[in-house]
Formats: structure tokens, sequence, C-alpha cells
């Protein structure tokens, strides 16, 4: 009876929570899939427009002290929900924007908006493997393209009825709003983080021996700053190199289909296509995989897979070459940012703020940097420097203190 009513609550907080990752992926893609009809309505340029995603870039990337304070004054269970809202009501305000400098506000503010839920829901996804000694995180991640695509396909259907990007994104909201009312109940509840607890009693220690000036009537210890320790350097480091090749595969894998593989303009998107179907399959399964080999396994040959695989497709060359050389890097790459956000929160709220900062970096960085270095050399060697930076993650995750898979198996065993 106590087993099946800890399974019902794993159950319950995993919907929760994979409930915030749809919200994201689908907020994400509800704007991004209108972005031909605020290009014309707006009237911008290209420069414009690229001005207008980067501002949501460097919102998200900006947003690191925000997030690392909010975490610790809020708890990630209400940084989650109010960011969710947020988002939702940001739609509408990008929808109502009356010209380009409002909708460069509104996206600035979707990227902080975003920095906030992504490091809150990631937490909650850490605190609930945590709690129940059981591997979730990879499904969660799955939930966020599971929501792009649910984004997609309503921005398909409420194109076919309505050019009205005011209707399609109030729609939307009302979804958000309701996705963020269905996970409120079953989200874990707030507590004071680890990290914050050993942090007041250092600063305590520090004070007491620094001298009479903490035991001062009205003045409290004042938390230090410092540098990032050296394992969190190396978990944003496995994130950046990680997400920069997940981003430059998703915006030049069809370019390369179709200028490098010759294949045909039918056949072209089919790159993107397998490894974004890759992608899901392999977090879908890879909590599995997490839980027999261990998270740094999995990181490891992961990422060496991936690697591995695209450059047999530019050795190769050729569309069957560059489909099975994507597959691989889909494959391989897909567990890389689950296990690293979960180590991250082993470490604290502002580790995994920091860490979810310089992903979100490599992710807005990476395409345009591969962009850059194609445009000097060729896109074969853009898509090499995708290869070296999916291979540099396997080093920096050699460097982490992952769980063993043998303890975390006999945990789930004992509790079975």
């Amino acid at each position: 009876m106590q087993r099946s009513f800890v399974r019902d609550e794993f159950r319950r907080a995993q919907l929760a929570i994979a409930a915030l990752f749809c919200v994201l992926g689908f907020q994400y893609a509800t704007w991004a899939a209108r972005l031909p009809a605020l290009k014309s309505r707006l009237d911008l340029s290209e420069a414009e427009l690229g001005l207008l995603l980067m501002a949501c870039g460097v919102g998200a990337a900006a947003s690191f002290p925000l997030v690392a304070a909010l975490t610790r004054r809020w708890g990630s269970r209400r940084l989650a929900l109010v960011s969710a809202l947020f988002l939702g009501v940001l739609l509408l305000a990008l929808a109502a924007a009356p010209n380009y400098p409002a909708a460069l506000v509104v996206m600035c503010a979707d990227g902080v908006g975003v920095g906030c839920l992504n490091v809150a829901m990631n937490a909650q996804g850490a605190a609930l493997e945590a709690r129940h000694d059981r591997t979730a995180m990879s499904q969660l991640h799955a939930t966020f393209s599971a929501g792009s695509l649910g984004a997609a396909l309503l921005a398909s259907g409420m194109s076919a009825l309505s050019s009205s990007v005011a209707l399609h994104f109030g729609v939307a909201t009302v979804l958000v709003l309701l996705l963020t009312l269905f996970a409120q109940p079953a989200l874990l509840p707030d507590e004071k983080p680890a990290d914050a607890a050993a942090d007041a009693a250092a600063d305590g220690a520090a004070d007491g021996a620094a001298g009479q000036d903490a035991d001062a009537p009205g003045k409290k210890a004042r938390r230090r700053w410092s540098l990032p320790a050296r394992v969190t350097l190396w978990m944003g480091g496995a994130m950046v190199c990680g997400t920069v090749a997940e981003g430059a595969m998703n915006d030049w894998s069809a370019l390369y289909m179709k200028e490098v593989a010759d294949a045909s303009a039918r056949l072209a998107p089919l790159g993107i296509a397998v490894v974004s179907v890759m992608m899901v399959l392999a977090r879908l399964f890879a909590d599995g995989w997490r839980t027999r080999f261990g998270d740094g396994r999995v990181v490891r040959v992961g990422s060496l897979l991936a690697a591995a695989g695209l450059a047999f497709a530019l050795l190769a060359g050729g569309v069957v070459p560059a489909l099975i050389g994507f597959a691989c890097m889909g494959l391989g790459i897909a567990a890389v940012t689950p296990c690293v956000y979960v180590a991250a929160a082993r470490q604290g709220s502002e580790a995994l703020a920091l860490v979810a900062a310089m992903g979100t970096t490599g992710l807005l960085a990476g395409p345009p940097l591969i962009g850059f270095l194609a445009h000097g050399t060729s896109l074969v060697w853009g898509m090499a420097a995708v290869a070296v930076s999916a291979s540099l993650v396997s080093v920096c995750a050699a460097r982490i203190g992952w769980p063993a898979a043998a303890a975390r198996g006999a945990e789930v065993e004992a509790k079975a």
C-alpha cells in the first residue's frame, strides 16, 4: 500500500513537472512559428529580425544573477509557476507590441522568463530524482520537444483559420495558463536549499573569525560572492559544448543536406527531422540507460557517438551517410543536458543557474559561430567544428563526479 502511494506520488509530481517543460517548449515554438507574420507586421529587415532573436538570447544569458537570487528567495516551485505565467502574458504583449523597440523589450523580457523557468523546472526535476531515487530528467526534457511539436501544430491550424497573430497568441496563452494550473498542485514543495544553509553557516563562521563586526547590533552577515567551483565550470563547459552541437544541428543540417550532400528539396528537411526524432526517442529511453550505466558513462559514450557519427557523415559524403551521422548526433547528444542539469542541481541553486546560463549562451552563440566559420571556409569545416564540440563534452564529463550506477540501482531495488 505504501509502495503504491509512493509510486503514485512520483507519477503525479513527474506529470506536473513535465507540464512545465511542455510550457517552455510550447511558448518558445509559438512565437518562433509566427516570426514571418511578426516580421511583416512590424516591417522588419532581416538584420532587425536577427536582433529581435538575439534579444531573447541575451535576456536569457543575462538572467543568471536574477535567477540565482529568486531561486534562493522563492524556491523552485514558486519561481516555476510565476515564470510560466509570465511567459504566457508575454505572448499577448508580443502580439500587441506597436513597434520594433517595444518588441525588443518584450523579447528581452521573454529571455529572462525563459531563464527563470529553465532553472526552476530543472531544479524540480532534479529534486524529484533525489526524493524518489529514480531517474526522470531525460523524459522530462522529451516533453519540451513535445510542447514544441504541439505549438507547431497549433500554429498551422490557427494560421489556416485566421491570419490574426493576436488570436493565435491568445489561444496559446490560455493553454499555457491551463498547463500551469495543472502543474501547480503536484509540484514539489519549496524547501530551504541546502547550499543556502551551508552558505549561511560559512558566512557566520567567517564573520565570527573576522572579529566584533559580526556581533554588532543590527548587522546581518552578508553572503560573499565567490568564484564558481572548478567542477561547476566543467559542467558549464559540457553544457556549452552540448548546446552548441544541438543548436548547430537544428540550424545547419538542412543546409548541409542541400548544399553539401546534394539532397533534393524534398529530402533536405529530413536532416533536422532525423536529429529531432532521435533526440526525442533517446530522451524517452535515456533514464533507463542512466539507471543501468550511470550518468557519466551515458554522457561520455553518447557525446563520442555523436562526434564519431557526424565525422563519418562528413568523410563519407552523400545523403545516406549524412542521415546516419545526424541520427548518431541526435541519439548521442540527447542525454547531455538532462544529466548535466541533474549534476549541477546537486551543487546548489547558483551552480544550476550558472550552468543553465552557459547552456543558453552556447545555444545562442553556437549556430552563428558555425555560420561564420562556414562562411570563411566551408560548411564541411563548420560541421566538423560541431563534431569537435560534441567530443569536448566527453572531455568535460570526465572531470565531473557522477553518481555511481550501481549505487543508484541498489537504491531503486531497495525501494521496489
